[in-house]
């Protein structure tokens, strides 16, 4: 049979709409974190609204840019052409929920401003080439308002100078990735070092902090969250840090 151009043509139209149904049905989706947070939530809050909640951060600023783009709500670009994932933490992927509220949030504070850039001094980039760093906007760190306002999961991927757990709050989520690839991941409660009962301290696996048994927090955490520790130290080892509350 003789093919023409126009069975040609239409093969290739063909061809495209089946590639791109593929690509939708493998769309990069990352860790798979989410959340519901809808976009109305912050569409009457100024950038100043949202900064004033915040203390100013102890990260030092050391390089400074525009922010020109926004790609999602972790990764920007400067206006230098410098790339800039945010260290520490992971927001959703495009068609994942939760996308565009965390971008739209990270576009209200950066996009068209100067930010401050701490690198990471341990681990400058990542495998795709983008520095990684905190971002400081009008002296507060955008990471931490990130995961307090939970747009973002804790991603710790040591080495790494900064410590993501030390921005979070209770309710913060930690990606699965952290588990397996830091040294100083959560344990499970059958991975623990201490049973219930002798239990000297309680950690959260969603929070990573650890409490004493009586702090009101434990009588929130969901028992499939609980991690008993026998010491402080096992606690402080397994990489959980203290809770403000009860101050173990």
């Amino acid at each position: 049979m003789k093919i023409n151009k126009k069975h040609l043509f239409s093969l290739l139209i063909i061809l495209i709409i089946c590639a791109g149904a593929i690509s939708i049905a493998s769309a990069y989706t990352g860790t798979g974190f989410s959340h519901s947070i809808p976009s109305s939530k912050y569409y009457n809050q100024s950038a100043s609204d949202i900064l004033s909640k915040y203390p100013k951060t102890d990260c030092h600023v050391e390089e400074k840019g525009i922010c020109t783009k926004v790609v999602d709500g972790d990764t920007i670009y400067l206006d230098n052409g410098e790339k800039i994932r945010f260290v520490g933490v992971n927001t959703p992927e495009r068609g994942v929920e939760g996308y565009i509220t965390s971008k739209n949030f990270v576009q209200k504070l950066c996009l068209n401003k100067e930010v401050g850039i701490d690198v990471d001094d341990s681990k400058h980039n990542d495998k795709y080439g983008r520095t990684l760093g905190v971002v400081i906007v009008d002296g507060k760190n955008v990471n931490e308002m990130l995961l307090k306002e939970g747009l973002a999961e804790i991603m710790y991927m040591p080495p790494s100078e900064f410590y993501p757990f030390d921005w979070a709050n209770d309710n913060t989520h930690i990606s699965s990735t952290h588990s397996s690839s830091s040294t100083a991941s959560a344990p499970t409660s059958a991975e623990s070092t201490s049973s219930s009962g002798s239990a000297s301290y309680i950690g959260n696996a969603n929070s990573g902090k650890f409490h004493d048994p009586s702090c009101s927090s434990v009588s929130k955490m969901s028992d499939g969250n609980k991690v008993f520790f026998s010491s402080r130290n096992d606690a402080v080892n397994q990489g959980y840090i203290p809770c403000k509350i009860c101050n173990p």
